[in-house]
């Protein structure tokens, strides 16, 4: 039955029969198949069907809940089953925040030169995706911010708290300064990052607690265009502290910090509450404790 429930968990994800046959490397018909199996099996309709998907019914959606549950144990079961065999081994998946990416360097190789067994995967994504992706367990993992949106049930484990700074040319009025107001943003010419990442939502809570209303005229998702509008001479970001050092080390471009905000949004390790973890999980989480600010 656990191929049949990874079935469910792949097509409620893609919310499409063939995209969700392809993440699983089966053809459709297996996948129809599949469902259709689980359906007589629990006795109950599962999926809305017609000319494409249409959803899950609400029995499917309960359904759903604890396929994801059982999916998440049986893998749990292996892992643990594995680790005592051959020790810790195997692969961990995270999907980490663009702006801690840098910090996700850090306690990955430090944990992979502990491990040197385990190979991890880091991909790039927003706090919601990451959210999504633990529950569909696509991922085993992720880095985001704990504390200014609600993340639901998940393990957290809080590793620092976010400091900003103003990346300008060199040669701008600010670059000389010891700490930049936020207010003093107002009529600059701003890049930010886009409003669907966490990041951006928290820089407009620090501009609004400010009193300052303001538009960028560019937008990425990436932090890495950001900076380079910057290096272009007509442009200035805010970006997170580490990150800011660890991309502009061109001498033409200046990194100055910000007045520290109000309150510090919180960047941890996340994971889905699961008791108990996977083995290479529990050591990551521990890794990650380790690494903590105090």
């Amino acid at each position: 039955m656990i191929d049949k429930l990874e079935m469910l968990i792949a097509l409620a994800r893609e919310e499409h029969f063939g995209r969700a046959a392809d993440s699983l490397g089966l053809t459709q018909p297996t996948l129809s198949a599949g469902i259709k199996s689980l359906e007589g099996q629990l006795g109950v309709q599962l999926v809305r069907r017609g000319s494409r998907f249409g959803g899950l019914t609400p029995e499917g959606a309960r359904v759903l809940i604890w396929a994801r549950r059982i999916v998440g144990d049986t893998r749990t079961m292996r892992e643990e089953m594995r680790a005592a065999h051959r020790g810790l081994s195997g692969e961990v998946r995270l999907a980490v925040i663009p702006t801690a990416l840098t910090m996700a360097a850090q306690l990955t190789a430090s944990f992979q030169k502990a491990h040197p067994g385990v190979r991890l995967s880091v991909v790039s994504r927003t706090s919601v995706e990451i959210l999504a992706m633990l529950e569909n367990l696509e991922v085993d993992g992720g880095i985001s911010y704990l504390d200014n949106e609600p993340l639901g049930r998940v393990t957290a484990v809080p590793i620092y708290q976010e400091n900003y700074a103003l990346v300008c040319p060199a040669g701008h009025p600010l670059a000389r300064a010891t700490r930049v107001p936020w207010a003093a943003l107002a009529g600059q010419p701003l890049c930010l990052l886009t409003p669907d990442m966490q990041n951006r939502r928290i820089i407009n809570q620090n501009f609004q607690a400010a009193g300052v209303e303001v538009t960028p005229t560019i937008e990425s998702n990436s932090t890495v265009v950001l900076v380079a509008h910057v290096q272009t001479g007509g442009w200035v970001t805010i970006l997170p502290t580490k990150l800011a050092e660890f991309l502009t080390s061109d001498p033409s471009i200046a990194t100055v910090p910000m007045e520290p905000p109000a309150r510090r949004p919180q960047v941890g390790l996340i994971a889905a509450e699961r008791e108990p973890h996977t083995p290479v999980m529990a050591a990551l989480i521990a890794a990650a404790r380790g690494m903590a600010e105090s």
